[in-house]
């Protein structure tokens, strides 16, 4: 046993940490408590304010946009895309010698991802990242079955460099739960693995950051380093350094729009980006000392990652992704969404009730609309409604008919596609995560909105689009946070909102500091919002916030065009603003289910949210 070991050690801060000794005892929490009704099971983690940490202000904000939205998927980046990544960098980071001794398995989970994680489907996803699958190419309904798959054989085929595994593992015995959270990170799971006497082989911590970003202790200065590279050292320079200094701006990029500058073969990634932007005022800055539009400055820095084609057909491939989201959303034959909550899909019968909509006519829509409008002479033509109306028809005040057209078409259209794609987001299905997949609707909505009633060229407006929105979204992720479970909502459809707000003045023509200032009154306008899901499931208040997340979104944007970029809060002030009010949060407002509209809204699940 000495020899395995041994080999281990060399790679134990990329992977698998070695530890000498036996696993500790651990208390195994009942599944059954994760109801809402049973929360009081636990023993709630008492709330103490950590010390303020100060952002590292020697590091560059700069990741690949790529990164940033990555295709995966739902109900949550955080509990459902990160974790099942962690499990995946685990087993990869194990050595041969040692895989050969594995004979039984552990995994606990710890803060937030103990207090949501049913709903949140967490342990599924762990499962499958055990088993060698990734977010962006597991099959979409494969969630649903893993966990009686492994429960009804009491083992799990791990997916290892060299292959596969099987070993022991009980649900029961071996899946354990811990609402205290481990201290560098609400979102806590520990893998570790044993030998057939026992004997621990070894064990890690890792910690989903939000938005599918995963961490452990060695990697914590460099937060996107485990995101695509499941090997550390497959990752480009600037993302295993996030303190690389920037190269020479590239000559295309500084001259002016009427310099002729002759043409040169398309260079090959450096992997380190040119522009490595910190703050809002330092990107600004290169837009101006380069003349470079936000969307400009985010491309040049791709080209340090992959060729412009792969750009080209990456922010595509994501567009098509979120525009596919929003369709399979509107047209979904299913009238319930998964869980106990027994919510209703309404992005169908939104989209029905515009008649007109996105995308061609969906069969049967019209004669199902052309049913419904009665012209009945008390509902003025429009919607006979069921049930008995509440009023008096002899009544001096006469009653007013139920509508059915669209008062302000704008605002039902935008919060038709962003509940169409949380609701896909909801039942585990294909999203893109904006920056997170809780917040997955706002900019899928909002560009969409762009593209079919704003754009005249709507391939350059995806592409600022997108662009724009994750120079902003790095911003907020050095700066402050995009986890809810380190500053709740305002974290996820805050910063969404934030982030597409920038977006849209970007595809109006607006300029830098008014794109920036789109983007503060976007999360302004958001701070202090809690994450309290019902049941620990991604649906109340989930799916609505990010209608009107989106709708504000378009707000924001239009005040700071009627501004002209004059502000008296900075984007940097507000995110300052988002890290410190997030850190005064309570935990029980930050994504645990223990406070607000999760503890007060009194709803008996139809069946056991675990």
């Amino acid at each position: 046993m000495v020899a395995p070991l041994r080999m281990l050690s060399a790679g134990a801060r990329r992977g698998a940490h070695l530890v000498p000794r036996r696993l500790p005892a651990t208390t195994t929490l009942p599944r059954v408590a994760f109801q809402t009704r049973s929360l009081s099971n636990f023993v709630a983690p008492v709330h103490t304010p950590p010390p303020r940490r100060q952002p590292n202000l020697a590091a560059h904000a700069v990741i690949s946009t790529f990164d940033l939205f990555s295709i995966g998927i739902g109900p949550s980046s955080s509990h459902t895309v990160g974790p099942m990544r962690a499990a995946k960098i685990f087993t990869y980071s194990l050595p041969l010698p040692l895989t050969t001794h594995i004979h039984s398995l552990k995994v606990s989970l710890h803060g937030s991802l103990a207090a949501t994680g049913m709903g949140h489907m967490t342990p599924h996803s762990v499962l499958l990242g055990l088993m060698g699958e990734d977010p962006e190419s597991v099959q979409v309904g494969r969630l649903e079955k893993v966990m009686e798959e492994v429960g009804a054989v009491g083992e799990i085929e791990l997916g290892l460099q060299q292959g596969t595994k099987r070993v022991k593992f009980n649900l029961e015995r071996d899946l354990t739960w811990h609402l205290n959270p481990l201290p560098a990170h609400p979102n806590g799971v520990r893998f570790t693995v044993f030998n057939e006497a026992g004997d621990m082989l070894a064990t890690n911590e890792y910690f989903s950051v939000g938005g599918g970003f995963v961490v452990n202790e060695a990697t914590q200065t460099a937060e996107n380093l485990y995101y695509r590279d499941i090997d550390p050292s497959n990752a480009e320079p600037s993302r295993r350094d996030q303190h690389t200094h920037p190269s020479p701006a590239p000559v295309s990029a500084i001259a002016g729009p009427e310099s002729t500058v002759e043409e040169l073969p398309e260079p090959k990634p450096s992997g380190t980006p040119p522009y490595l932007f910190s703050t809002a005022s330092s990107l600004i800055e290169y837009c101006r000392s380069h003349n470079l539009t936000i969307a400009q400055v985010v491309w040049e820095n791709e080209l340090a990652f992959r060729t412009e084609d792969e750009i080209r057909e990456g922010l595509a491939k994501l567009w098509e992704t979120m525009d596919g989201c929003i369709r399979n959303g509107v047209t979904s034959t299913d009238p319930l969404l998964p869980g106990g909550l027994r919510v209703k899909r309404r992005a169908p019968g939104l989209y029905r009730r515009l008649q007109k909509g996105f995308y061609p006519t969906i069969e049967g829509a019209e004669s199902e609309v052309s049913q419904k409008l009665l012209g009945d002479p008390l509902s003025g033509g429009l919607v006979k409604s069921k049930k008995q109306r509440v009023g008096r028809l002899d009544h001096p005040v006469r009653m007013v008919p139920r509508r059915t057209t669209p008062v302000f078409p704008g605002i039902e259209y935008l919060s038709c596609m962003a509940i169409a794609v949380n609701e896909v987001n909801a039942s585990g299905g294909r999203v893109v995560t904006a920056p997170t997949n809780g917040a997955a609707g706002v900019i899928p909505a909002t560009l969409k909105y762009v593209t079919e009633f704003i754009s005249q060229d709507p391939e350059r407006d995806i592409m600022t689009f997108l662009l724009t929105a994750s120079a902003i979204g790095m911003l907020f992720k050095r700066g402050a946070t995009i986890s809810a479970a380190e500053g709740g909502c305002m974290a996820e459809v805050g910063v969404a909102c934030s982030m597409a707000a920038g977006g849209i003045a970007a595809c109006l023509g607006a300029e830098p500091e008014v794109i920036l200032q789109a983007a503060e009154i976007g999360i302004e306008h958001n701070l202090g919002l809690t994450c309290d899901p019902l049941g620990g499931l991604v649906q109340i208040p989930c799916i609505e916030r990010n209608s009107l997340g989106a709708v504000k979104a378009v707000t924001a944007a239009q005040l700071a065009m009627a501004g002209g970029g004059e502000h008296t809060v900075s984007l940097d002030d507000a995110i300052e603003a988002c890290r410190t009010t997030a850190e005064d949060m309570h935990s029980h407002y930050k994504e645990t289910s223990l406070a607000g509209l999760a503890t007060t809204v009194k709803i008996p699940l139809s069946s056991p949210a675990c």
